[in-house]
């Protein structure tokens, strides 16, 4: 079995493939002041009530936007799995040109869900990735990652309101039918949600207009933890993929087989 790991800022998700089948996936807080023992403990826990117990990890795969646990991670993966993992780094082969001025400057996470929704989906295609950061990227049906655009996520949006703000409260990320609302929490979560909501159909408008594609022909996919609140109303047709990252995992670590065994 295939442990797939994904640190994002706010949460870690994982999963456990049995060859191409994702049989198990969790999602726990990503908590920088956690040590590697009690990530293990966490981990051990979880998979065990799953019924998978660690000594059926064959190789465990990481990628991670978030330094600071990139030594606590692998050290757990160490000692509690008996595996050395891969990391997700330029040092890997993703059959992807990268286009960025500094490739090694993209995300983990940006490269993860490229790969993953061209094996998946085929390109041209555009992929939203809606957590904690939002971010959007443009990939090419010829494997080219030509960029993309990254912003606040709601999360960040809703905390900053309260935080710099004398009057507005914390409040929950829910949708609203209507715009026009008649209280102050309500008046914040239409905000919220129709905001982001129409700037997500103006950026993938934007993008394929500066790349000349045409709706029908390109492949929308959102994935990310907001990503069935924020989406699903969409104007385009919008592929709703909550376990893309994973599966992208999963790919890059069957791509890099040969590599991985010489390990």
């Amino acid at each position: 079995m295939l442990l797939v790991i994904d640190v994002g800022n706010t949460s870690i998700v994982f999963g456990v493939y049995h060859e191409k089948e994702l049989i198990q996936n969790f999602r726990i807080a990503s908590d920088q002041k956690r040590t590697s023992d009690e990530y293990g403990l966490i981990f051990y826990n979880l998979l065990s009530h799953a019924g998978i117990e660690a000594n059926q990890i064959d190789d465990v795969i990481v990628s991670s936007v978030v330094p600071n646990l990139m030594h606590t991670l692998p050290s757990m993966i160490i000692k509690y799995f008996n595996r050395r993992p891969i990391i997700v780094n330029m040092d890997l082969n993703y059959d992807l040109n990268i286009l960025y001025d500094n490739p090694s400057a993209v995300g983990a996470d940006r490269i993860v869900n490229a790969v993953a929704a061209l094996e998946k989906y085929g390109g041209p295609c555009i992929i939203i990735d809606i957590g904690t950061a939002m971010t959007f990227c443009a990939v090419d049906g010829k494997r080219n990652y030509l960029g993309g655009a990254i912003f606040p996520g709601i999360g960040i949006s809703a905390e900053a309101l309260f935080s710099r703000t004398s009057k507005l409260p914390r409040i929950e990320i829910i949708k609203k039918d209507r715009v026009i609302q008649t209280d102050t929490v309500s008046s914040i979560q239409s905000g919220l949600y129709h905001g982001f909501n129409l700037m997500i159909d103006g950026i993938i408008e934007k993008m394929m207009e500066e790349e000349g594609w045409q709706a029908d022909t390109t492949n929308i996919i959102s994935t990310g933890g907001f990503s069935a609140l924020l989406t699903h109303e969409s104007k385009f047709d919008m592929i709703i993929d909550r376990d893309l990252t994973l599966e992208g995992l999963r790919i890059i670590y069957e791509m890099n087989s040969d590599v991985i065994l010489k390990r």
